[in-house]
């Protein structure tokens, strides 16, 4: 019997790399044939991230370093329609496994001014870039680089935008949770004036083992602000401020439980001339994340310091380089809060190409040295 079943498990495996093969051959005569239209894009990203936070009771001293490679093969059909397949796989500075681990990348894009789409598995950073940390900390773009579900966004040439999107994280099994963000997001200009908005709501299930007391929870984050753009009023590439009225909203489900809603004031300064820039949040306002120690970051995905009732963090760069290609960043941060003065210093090393878009000429922004050298 042990020597049967051995014989079907090899005749299984056989047809499966017969299987394997016909569908990569079919995938390269397709390449073949559309080779016109193949295109890629590829990325290194490198970071180093240090926080200093001894003595702080809600914050760790950790450093953060690693690069990211993520490459990705397409075709593109009628200049608005594009399917990508690729991987994105971390290796972590000073670590003696080459990859910590990989996201598989495949997705379908359509842009179609004024319309966007993809749907996949595709770069968080497509997506929600634009997000303050109050919804999503540093480290997610480091560790959660992908995607997994949809969005879909209107545009205009003036910087209004519209999106809505979803974020499958987790698929439930025995021992998993199900988990998904649904969020939404907007800005409408007027002249120097603008209205932003941005928004989502994280579903945090139990796991499908049914006598395991797990709850069912749901985390909402909202914020709603007004803003002056004056960058193009003054000598300035960036001076931007804004402030706004920003929830969170925490429930606990399984046994009918209410909502908590604490809230309070976000508003945001940056100024920047070529090339060196400031960059300030301050909030004021209930402590945010109550039952944060009950299932820390898997359930909170924002910056935790935002758990004080006074938080001021301020941000002072220096683009080294910045290019349509290459990017090279420092940032030093200072945090404020009731417990102390902490700091952060960050640094980003990072690199994007692509052959279908009408960019990746290396143009560089100007630079305060430009005077210099």
């Amino acid at each position: 019997m042990k020597n049967y079943n051995y014989m079907i498990f090899i005749a299984d495996f056989k047809l499966i790399e017969k299987k394997y093969w016909i569908v990569l051959l079919l995938l390269y005569s397709s390449i073949v044939t559309f080779s016109q239209d193949v295109v890629y894009r590829a990325g290194i990203h490198n970071f180093f991230d240090n926080n200093e936070f001894i003595g702080c009771p809600i914050g760790d001293s950790q450093t953060m370093a690693g690069v990211h490679l993520a490459p990705q093969l397409g075709l593109n059909w009628g200049s608005k329609h594009r399917f990508f397949a690729g991987i994105d796989a971390l290796h972590e500075y000073g670590s003696d496994v080459p990859i910590a681990f990989w996201d598989p990348i495949a997705y379908y894009e359509f842009d179609g001014k004024p319309f966007r789409f993809y749907m996949g598995a595709f770069p968080r950073k497509m997506a929600i870039d634009k997000y303050p940390l109050f919804f999503f900390q540093d480290s997610i773009r480091n560790y959660r680089p992908t995607m997994n579900g949809f969005f879909w966004e209107y545009y205009s040439n003036k910087g209004d935008f519209f999106n809505i999107w979803l974020d499958w994280t987790s698929r439930q099994t025995f021992t998993r949770r199900e988990t998904f963000f649904m969020g939404w997001s907007g800005r409408y200009n007027q002249s120097v004036l603008y209205g932003q908005h941005f928004g989502y709501m994280y579903h945090f299930a139990g796991v499908g083992d049914k006598d395991n007391n797990t709850r069912v929870r749901d985390v909402g984050r909202l914020w709603t602000a007004l803003g002056i753009d004056l960058a193009s009023k003054t000598g300035l590439d960036e001076l931007d401020i804004n402030a706004g009225w920003a929830i969170g909203l925490d429930r606990d489900r399984t046994y009918g439980g209410q909502w908590t809603a604490p809230q309070g004031l976000l508003s945001e300064v940056r100024a920047e001339y070529r090339g060196i820039g400031l960059f300030n949040t301050f909030y004021q306002g209930d402590s945010q994340a109550k039952s944060y120690d009950d299932y820390k970051s898997e359930q909170f995905w924002g910056d935790r310091l935002y758990r004080t009732n006074r938080y001021d963090r301020l941000d002072g760069y220096v683009y080294f380089l910045k290019s349509d290609v290459v990017t090279l960043k420092f940032v030093f941060t200072l945090h404020f809060v009731t417990h102390g003065v902490f700091t952060e210093q960050q640094f980003y090393a990072t690199f994007d190409i692509d052959n279908f878009k009408k960019k990746n000429t290396g143009k560089q922004y100007r630079y305060l040295w430009d005077k210099w050298f």
